[in-house]
Formats: structure tokens, sequence, C-alpha cells
């Protein structure tokens, strides 16, 4: 190869910028253009963690070290890839090779009657409102109802419980976009039902997050087993899950937070049916299930629970990316070590990392191995990848005003860093104050501030 190999990575979340640091870190010529859609990097860290989870959002700050040779890793903001953007045949006149990480973002449907209503959401788009998401701006939820549910058993469904119960001043101290304190402190919700499809011994949520809803001030937990647990079950082998067990037993004897004016119900072996109510989710009904051998089976016993709100946390699956093979039942690209995969043949230049990789699983560290894995194959085939791009690294920048793109670079991302601190300090207590719409992130990012904006 006689030219510097160039490559962008689709993504700026962990996924992209672990993958982006293994290409530098492993060759000492090679280029990065990280690009993603919104004008902000950090992707799932930023838009997917909630406010509260101050210390994992902490994790931001070894993913900008990406970005510390700023002469070899370049941001672009701000930047759609596929059709309604800068189409793919144009990325390869100016890169050896693209790696798609663009995650998983569709939610999956419970598939029951009144799914439909209004009032239900997909966690992927709640966790996206509370977390500030330019996306989602305008899902306004209504909680002017005492009920919530929420339909599943992993760390997702255990964060939403929470955002919903905790009370809202506690959120003011985040960077929790001023709406979002703002619709939650108005909340009359003081039942969150968390809907768990399995028994308690078999739930796979973090202890550590287990043990955060039986922390909060005011809130009391309470544990629905239809006395599994006081009869006793088998032991898990798994050590996180004989923790879960040990706190779930410990509470169904003595609620954390007794007397709380809010509570979260803890609903083992209950299945949803239908989404009830006319014009708008009125509640929910449950079918009671029984272990058999280990498999779940639905019994006779029905309950109804009250609730204006409807958040199903049952997994997230990828959309298909234009020109690039795609496995609809896993919602992910084949691949082989990252590779892309077009039956037994390998695409020429297309690579994936992350959740579009290898589905929705793992935490944010997966991603660094994940990344590492991909970038491997990338070098690995750079000699394969000779065909001559653009001379001029810069000369992509040109080519985005064709597509209607105005780009957000590092210094420009830089101003948004700045005035969401400068929100923060506004605010009082905290270290930022996330801005949420599209439009204010770019007027920050041209240098315009809150007066010159609304001129």
């Amino acid at each position: 190869m006689t030219q510097a190999p160039r490559i962008a990575v689709i993504g700026a979340g962990p996924s992209g910028l672990y993958t982006a640091e293994a290409l530098i870190k492993e060759h000492p010529d090679v280029t990065v253009d990280v690009i993603d859609r919104l004008p902000a990097p950090y992707g799932l860290v930023r838009y997917g963690v909630a406010p509260d989870h101050l210390k994992m959002k902490s994790v931001i700050r070894a993913l900008v070290t990406t970005f510390d040779d700023a002469g070899r890793v370049r941001f672009l903001g701000n930047v759609r890839v596929g059709e309604d953007g800068i189409p793919d045949e144009v990325l390869r006149e100016y890169y050896h090779a693209v790696v798609y990480a663009s995650g998983s973002s569709v939610d999956r449907e419970l598939g029951v009657e009144g799914e439909d209503l209004p009032g239900n959401f997909g966690s992927g788009a709640f966790v996206s409102w509370y977390c500030g998401h330019p996306d989602f701006t305008g899902l306004a939820p209504d909680l002017s109802r005492p009920g919530a549910v929420v339909v599943g058993a992993g760390n997702v469904a255990l964060d939403v419980a929470r955002v919903l119960a905790r009370p809202a001043g506690d959120l003011a101290g985040t960077d929790a976009h001023d709406e979002v304190v703002d619709t939650l402190r108005a909340s009359a919700i003081t039942d969150v039902h968390v809907v768990i499809r399995r028994g308690p011994q078999h739930v796979k949520f973090t202890p550590a997050e287990l043990r955060q809803i039986g922390k909060l001030d005011d809130v009391e937990v309470l544990v629905h087993d239809d006395g599994v647990l006081a009869a006793g079950v088998e032991e898990p082998a798994e050590r996180r899950m004989r923790q879960n067990l040990e706190m779930l037993t410990e509470w169904a004897q003595n609620p954390p937070g007794a007397g709380g004016s809010r509570r979260i119900h803890l609903r083992f072996l209950r299945s949803p049916v239908r989404v009830l109510g006319e014009g708008h989710a009125a509640g929910i009904e449950l079918v009671h299930n029984r272990l058999d051998a280990e498999k779940v089976r639905a019994t006779d016993r029905h309950e109804t629970i009250e609730a204006g709100l409807v958040v199903r946390a049952i997994g997230y699956a990828g959309e298909p990316i234009a020109g690039l093979p795609f496995d609809a039942e896993s919602g992910t690209v084949p691949h082989e070590d990252g590779r892309v995969m077009l039956g037994d043949e390998p695409v020429p230049g297309s690579y994936v990392a992350g959740w579009i990789k290898r589905g929705p699983t793992g935490v944010i560290g997966t991603n660094k191995g994940d990344g590492a894995e991909t970038a491997a194959s990338v070098l690995s085939d750079l000699p394969r990848l000779a065909a001559p791009i653009h001379p001029d690294r810069d000369a992509i920048l040109d080519r985005l005003p064709e597509h209607g793109i105005e780009p957000v670079d590092w210094e420009s991302w830089l101003r948004v860093d700045a005035e969401e601190i400068r929100l923060g300090e506004e605010r009082g207590g905290t270290e930022r104050v996330k801005l949420a719409e599209r439009d204010a992130m770019l007027d920050a990012a041209r240098g315009l501030g809150a007066a010159d904006a609304a001129r």
C-alpha cells in the first residue's frame, strides 16, 4: 500500500472509539475519521446511561483520550451516512476501509394486543428521552397517572423503574435536561411495577443495580413472587444470581424503605397478555406463570394493573445498513472477526464493531476487546485494500455540503461541551446540563450563545 491507510469509523460510541484507539495504537501511519450522525460523541455512554449513574458515565474520561492525537483521529459529528446523508460509495472514495459501529437501536415488541396505544414506549426511546437524545426530545411521556409498568428482567428495566420512582430533585444534581427534570418533578406516578417473566432465582440484574433501588429515599421496594422465596429455591450457580437471590429473599421479609410515598413492585412469574385502554394505555393484564422443569408455563390466573405508562425493556435489534448483508433474526450484520461476510466471502473494505456486530450484549467494557478484534482484521487486510483513494484527507469535508451536511468537528464539540458546563454552573450543584435539542447543540457548536441564537 503506497498511501497511508485511512479508515472511517461510523459511530462515536464506545465500540467505535475503542476500535479507533486500537487502529492507531497498532499501526503508526493509520488515520481515522470517527463519524457520527449526532453533534456529540460517546454514543451509548451519553445517551443510554441513566443521569444518576455518574460513576458509569466517568468512562468518558477514558474514551476522550482517543482524540488526544488530533493529527490521526478526527471527529466528524452531525454527519449522516446512507440514503439521507453521504452515500457509502462516496465514502469509499476517501477511505480504504469503513467500520460500522452503529449499535442496535430498534426496540423489540411484546407482541400483545394494545401495544400500539399511546402511553406505550420501548425502553430505547424512553431512556433516550431522559438521557437528552436529540431525536427524542418530543417524546412527551404522560406521567399523570399513579401507575407505571416496566416489562423486563435486565438492568435497563431497573434503570427505568429507578428514574420514575426516585425524587425528581435528585436528578436536578445530574446532567439531565431541564425538560426531563421538570416532567419528572410534575409526575403523579406513585407505583412502578416491574414485570418479570421468570422467578427471582433466575434474574441476571447486576447486584449493584438491584441494590440501588433498595437505597432510594422515600421509596419502598415490594417483592411479589407468589411464595417462591418462602418455599425455598435451589441456589443458583452464578455468583451474581446468588447475590440477587439473597437480596430479594431479605426484601421479601423486610421491604426496604417501608412506608415510602412511592413504591417499586418487583412482580416475578408474570407475563403481559394485553395492554388495556381506549385511546391511551390505562392498564395491563398479566398472566401468572409457573416453572415446570425450568420451563415457564402460563397458568389460568390473571391480574390487572392500572397504569398510564407501559415501558418494554425486553431488548434491542439493529437496523439494516444500506449495501451490507443483514441477519434479520439476530438483528446483526454477518461477520467473521469483524469482517462483513456475504455468504462465504468477505465484503472488501467493510467491517463491523459493537452491537451491530455481536448483538446487544455485554457491558461498556466488552467493546474494548470487540473493537480490538475488528481493528486487527482491518490491519491484517490492509495489503488487500490497496485501491487508491483521494490523496487529500480534508477533501471529504468539501463533499459534505453537497449532501446538506454541516459537520461538527472536535473544536466545535468542545464549544458544546463548554456550554453544557456553563449551564451546570447556572443550575448549581451539577457538573453539566445537557443540551438536548439539535438546533441548540449546533448553535453552541457555532459559538452562538443563547442570546445570539435568539436574534
